[in-house]
């Protein structure tokens, strides 16, 4: 497996140990000019479960390959939280404001996987 595609993988499993619900991975690779390879956008309900998500994220995908976080920001509203891995930068969403931004929309041209919800 390549190792942007790792990343995506425990970047999604980071989310799912924190019950991140509704994750999207937005393949950019065949559109020109992107500042990335992937989006991977998921929300949770509180902004108390957005941080949760943002530090499993970092603690697993630190863990599992070594790979830390250029940068990080919005944890203080902690409604949208962006994580910039590089090739890849994560989303963490509360869901109103997921739904007024509309990324995936955005991103129209992207191939989008979704995963489903673990209960």
């Amino acid at each position: 497996m390549d190792e942007t595609k790792e990343l995506v993988q425990k970047i999604t499993e980071g989310i799912q140990e924190k019950k991140g619900k509704n994750i999207v991975i937005a393949d950019l690779t065949n559109i020109d000019d992107t500042i990335c390879k992937y989006f991977v956008i998921c929300q949770g309900n509180s902004p108390s479960q957005v941080l949760a998500i943002v530090d499993s994220i970092k603690d697993y995908v630190r863990k599992e390959t070594g790979h830390k976080a250029y940068a990080v920001d919005g944890v203080r509203n902690a409604q949208w939280v962006a994580m910039d891995y590089s090739d890849v930068i994560v989303h963490v969403f509360l869901p109103e404001v997921r739904n007024f931004y509309n990324l995936e929309h955005l991103w129209a041209d992207a191939r989008l996987t979704s995963v489903p919800d673990i209960d």
